[in-house]
């Protein structure tokens, strides 16, 4: 397994971590926990040490599974979690507090959280109390990452940033990350202290971070980029049928990219890079999984798994060491005909 360092932290992680969203249940059709945890654990003994959850992966969930995946053997985990969204049955009344409403909990094969509503919400001392639920779901006493999930418009960046450095002083967090922020955003927080980590959605089909300039920064800056949703949610493994159907609770099935005709598009590309796949003896996924963090010196890739067999096929995949032409090749044969997908 290839690692990196986050950021000037100090910290050491591999270049594939495992995501946990899907872990959460919500939006994935539900998790079956105990073969949750074990793929958490598989993942871990293939060599992956980093570990990403957040409180929304499940409404607190995928945060209470992950701590008990990950029970006595915490010191060999490079743990990341988030603050910044919150959740509730009802909206608070106007006057109890600034609050961003983004998006309605939709149920999604998930009646108990059906009318959950979700909030952007960065006040310090609600930073401070997420952190304080997190590490109970955890079974921990410090995050190795803590990260700004997304950006809440009524609390200043400078006041979060502050918040942040205040917890990692006092070692209830060891590195500072940010996801799901503008250019302008991200300088800000740079103007407020370090980000180690910039966590963005990043793929052969997902290019924004490289067309906005933030991966640049990333490099200038001597950040580490983790990406997520590599595979795109399973489009870029080559294994779905343009006839799939998704189960009730998918998201996908809502999703256009799903849809029979780009599912088919994206297919014929992916068949062109057969020759690559025999070439390095590897899966398609873990040739996508490859380039994808062979596209920056400190790049990082986070794959979710809710198997063994997953989880252990993404580990892999982070031994593979494509050669710059081949990294290229990948590379063109997504942005040509790019209007096709």
């Amino acid at each position: 397994m290839q690692k990196v360092t986050l950021g000037k932290s100090g910290i050491t992680a591999s270049v594939v971590g495992l995501g946990t969203w899907g872990i959460g249940g919500w939006m994935w059709g539900g998790a079956e926990d105990n073969a949750s945890v074990r793929a958490i654990q598989a993942a871990v003994d293939g060599g992956i040490n980093l570990i990403d959850t957040a409180p929304l992966y499940g409404f607190g969930h995928s945060e209470e599974v992950v701590g008990k995946a990950i029970a006595g053997r915490r010191d060999s985990v490079v743990l990341a979690t988030k603050c910044g969204i919150w959740w509730e049955k009802t909206p608070k009344p106007a006057g109890e507090g600034e609050v961003h409403v983004y998006s309605s909990g939709g149920g999604l094969g998930d009646e108990k959280n059906y009318d959950r509503i979700l909030y952007r919400y960065l006040r310090p001392e609600s930073i401070r109390a997420e952190l304080e639920v997190s590490l109970k779901r955890l079974g921990t006493d410090y995050i190795d990452l803590y990260l700004v999930h997304c950006q809440d418009a009524t609390s200043a960046i400078s006041a979060t940033m502050e918040t942040l450095l205040e917890l990692k002083r006092e070692g209830k967090i060891r590195a500072i990350g940010v996801s799901n922020v503008t250019p302008a955003q991200l300088a800000e927080y740079q103007e407020s202290g370090y980000v180690d980590v910039l966590q963005e959605r990043f793929s052969l089909i997902d290019r924004e971070i490289q067309q906005n300039g933030m991966a640049q920064t990333v490099s200038d800056e001597e950040m580490t980029l983790m990406t997520y949703s590599p595979l795109a949610h399973g489009l870029l493994t080559g294994t779905l049928s343009p006839e799939v159907t998704f189960s009730e609770g998918d998201f996908r099935a809502l999703d256009p990219r799903f849809s029979g005709k780009s599912i088919a598009t994206t297919n014929q590309k992916l068949a062109e890079l057969q020759p690559l796949v025999i070439k390095y003896g590897v899966t398609l996924a873990q040739l996508v999984i490859a380039w994808t963090f062979s596209t920056g010196p400190k790049t990082c890739v986070l794959c979710g798994a809710r198997s063994v067999k997953h989880a252990e096929e993404n580990a892999q995949a982070g031994g593979i060491r494509l050669a710059q032409e081949d990294v290229e090749l990948i590379n063109s044969v997504f942005t040509s005909r790019k209007e096709s997908i």
